[in-house]
């Protein structure tokens, strides 16, 4: 028997104020990764946004400032800054400094008659993780100001003077001893605003990136940091001071309807018109419910879920509803119309056959809302669906009888859908019939591992028989894998799975995964959990990569998801300094290994003098030693001790991990790159070309 540990009422910690956040960050905002840090952005916004679905603001703005500071403006009633009778503090500091303190929980007294943040957690989880936030406040009439760190009061409220303005400002900064970095996306912070402008259709939304360079931010102190801060004190908009750096204003009147117009921008529409309903005051559970839809000529559906204007990445209970009502409607319509053969005993749409190639939005707002943790990734309140199904429901129906060429080309859509569902199940029971995939039908290109734990089990995909080749024979064979491919595999952004399976590199690489495919992908059984794709560093190599991405973003999303995909880094230099060898993975490490400045236009003398040339190698000889640099330009290149140790050892290599940050966004890339139309990815490569880095 263990001996008795003392375990008494001493043992048990209370803690108070913030101090549980600090202490379990997660349970607040999910990660403590790029989204956790993102997310504080989100939960002041939040606020400043529900004030503007109540009606009182009209006008939000998010800047990004020296120091990592964010700061988030809205000209809505301003926090209340008079004294709490229950904390005998002021409201302001009630709400930024007590868990579950906010002005959500009072219904329509308070003016909220919707909300995103009802938990009454999220300025005050903000102001916990951030080692410096300052509050401030124009209300009846005057300005008021506090400043806190890591969530504890510098000083009481303070009215510094009159004020004409109305509205809050936070200004905060992450701490970044629980951040694991703090590097915010000016990018994923626009996408993110640009869908919220769409939601509430009278909101003006501006994102301003006020941020200096690297370089200058080094000569920057914090006293400077500090005077910029201030300079900004008692002044609303930084967008009303003209300052030249990025940014970006928002405002939608179409509402839903642009946002399913943006998201079919790279897509070609089905039917001519986008199918839209609100209704107002649904029940006393639900006080609205809005629905944009269009079918466009792909194969993958698009669908966007908001509750309270909470972006819902897991979906919920809406969808369910939605989804319930779009398979019946379509279903009724199609029986009524005669689109089914009599003959047909099976005729029917199921859920999948009417998803594909959707692109909708559904939009609900309720005054009692439940989310299925802090992050709200998930709705969970019942009431939801019944609403969904029966307002959308009823309107599709009606959309339907009122627009017959649109409604035949839906339904016909459809039935495309049907035909190729029955064809990929026949592919698919030929491809992955029982007994398939344990073992005995692995391609015979697969160089399996020995070892039978996913756990420590290594795929590499390479390109080429060649880079196979080396990568065979300097692996190490018991826990890594290799799998070769031939050239380029099927596109298969447009592709059904029946003509995929087709493919033999394709089936290839399903059966090597041994998840199998479409609606009998089992995550489970992943024989491997590093997938790692290996090309080369050139044009066929970038192209070849982003067709095996795309392969996982469509077909095997839980992969990427489950942080099982990366793509190895070869280096792109062996430099040879006598016996030592080194390598470099970059134009600026090659120059730093070499102790040289990068070469520049310049005519006068540099550290290096070209001796000899060639396509493959270039010796160099500097000041103190002849130095021989080999260019790698691919894996087949490399000997297999060379690509061992530079690609391949899990000590030296360099790997990076695949992950969908924004998946509306990926999705849109995806559809520009992979897609049909030729004009947008002409486009889309002239304004990111600056980004690229390609040796040609």
């Amino acid at each position: 028997m263990a001996k008795q540990s003392s375990y008494s009422a001493d043992s048990i910690q209370i803690l108070e104020g913030l101090e549980p956040v600090r202490k379990r960050p997660g349970m607040y905002i999910g990660t403590t990764g790029p989204d956790g840090l993102h997310h504080l952005i989100w939960e002041i916004f939040d606020n400043s946004r529900d004030e503007a679905m109540g009606g009182f603001a009209n006008r939000i703005e998010v800047a990004l400032l020296p120091g990592n500071y964010i700061r988030v403006v809205d000209n809505g009633r301003g926090i209340p800054v008079d004294m709490h009778k229950q904390t005998k503090v002021s409201a302001l500091e009630t709400i930024l400094t007590t868990l579950h303190a906010g002005g959500k929980f009072g219904g329509e007294d308070t003016g909220y008659k919707v909300s995103g943040g009802l938990h009454g957690v999220g300025a005050s989880v903000v102001n916990a993780l951030s080692t410096h936030m300052i509050a401030e406040v124009h209300r009846d009439g005057g300005y008021f100001i506090q400043e806190y760190n890591i969530g504890k009061p510098k000083a009481k409220v303070k009215k510094v003077g009159p004020s004409k303005l109305q509205g809050t400002i936070i200004t905060f900064r992450a701490d970044d001893t629980i951040f694991n970095e703090i590097k915010y996306d000016y990018k994923r912070i626009v996408s993110h605003i640009r869908q919220q402008a769409y939601l509430v259709k009278s909101m003006r939304i501006a994102v301003i990136d006020a941020r200096p360079t690297e370089e200058e931010m080094k000569e920057m102190s914090e006293k400077d940091v500090q005077k910029f801060l201030s300079a900004f004190e008692g002044k609303q908009y930084l967008a009303d001071l003209h300052l030249e750096v990025p940014h970006m204003h928002f405002f939608f009147e179409g509402g839903l309807r642009s946002l399913v117009a943006f998201n079919n921008q790279y897509q070609k529409p089905v039917h001519d018109n986008i199918f839209y309903i609100e209704k107002q005051n649904v029940d006393s559970a639900v006080l609205s419910v809005e629905v944009a839809l269009q079918y466009v000529d792909d194969i993958t559906p698009r669908i966007s879920a908001f509750a309270n204007n909470i972006y819902n990445p897991e979906q919920g209970t809406h969808i369910t509803g939605f989804k319930t009502a779009l398979t019946r409607t379509l279903n009724n319509y199609a029986k009524k119309n005669n689109f089914f053969s009599v003959k047909d005993k099976d005729a029917g749409f199921t859920g999948d056959d009417v998803l594909e190639g959707i692109t909708a939005v559904v939009s609900v707002k309720m005054p009692e809302i439940q989310f299925e943790g802090q992050t709200k990734a998930k709705l969970g309140s019942v009431e939801a669906r019944s609403a969904v199904e029966t307002v959308f429901g009823d309107a599709f129906n009606e959309y339907l009888e009122e627009n017959p060429n649109d409604a035949k080309a839906i339904i016909n859509k459809v039935i495309i859908a049907v035909k190729a569902r029955k064809a990929a199940k026949a592919a698919k029971d030929s491809v992955l019939r029982k007994g398939a995939l344990e073992g005995m039908t692995l391609p015979g290109k697969l160089a399996d591992c020995q070892t039978k734990s996913a756990e420590e089990s290594e795929l590499f995909i390479v390109e080429g028989d060649s880079a196979g080749g080396s990568a065979k024979m300097g692996r190490d064979r018991r826990t890594q894998a290799i799998l070769p491919l031939r050239g380029k595999i099927l596109n298969v952004e447009r592709a059904r799975l029946d003509r995929m399976l087709g493919s033999e590199q394709v089936k290839n690489l399903v059966v090597a995964l041994g998840t199998a495919i479409g609606d009998v992908f089992d995550l489970s059984k992943l024989r491997y959990h590093k997938i790692i794709i290996a090309t080369d560093a050139d044009v066929d190599g970038a192209h070849i990569r982003t067709l095996l991405l795309t392969l996982f973003y469509r077909y095997f999303r839980p992969i990427i998801d489950g942080g099982f995909l990366y793509i190895a880094q070869p280096p792109l230099y062996k430099i040879q300094r006598g016996k030592e060898v080194l390598y470099a993975y970059t134009d600026e490490e090659k120059h730093s290994i070499l102790g040289v400045d990068a070469p520049t236009d310049e005519g006068g003398e540099t550290e290096e003098e070209e001796v000899e040339v060639d396509e493959e190698t270039v010796e160099v000889a500097t000041k103190t030693q002849k130095v021989r640099i080999q260019r790698y330009k691919g894996l087949g290149e490399m000997n297999p001790e060379e690509l061992w140790e530079t690609t391949m050892n899990p000590k030296n290599r360099v790997l990076k991990q695949v992950s969908v940050i924004d998946a509306q966004d990926a999705d849109r890339v995806f559809d520009i790159l992979m897609g049909t139309d030729v004009s947008s990815r002409k486009s889309f490569i002239q304004s990111n070309a600056h980004m690229a880095n390609l040796d040609v």
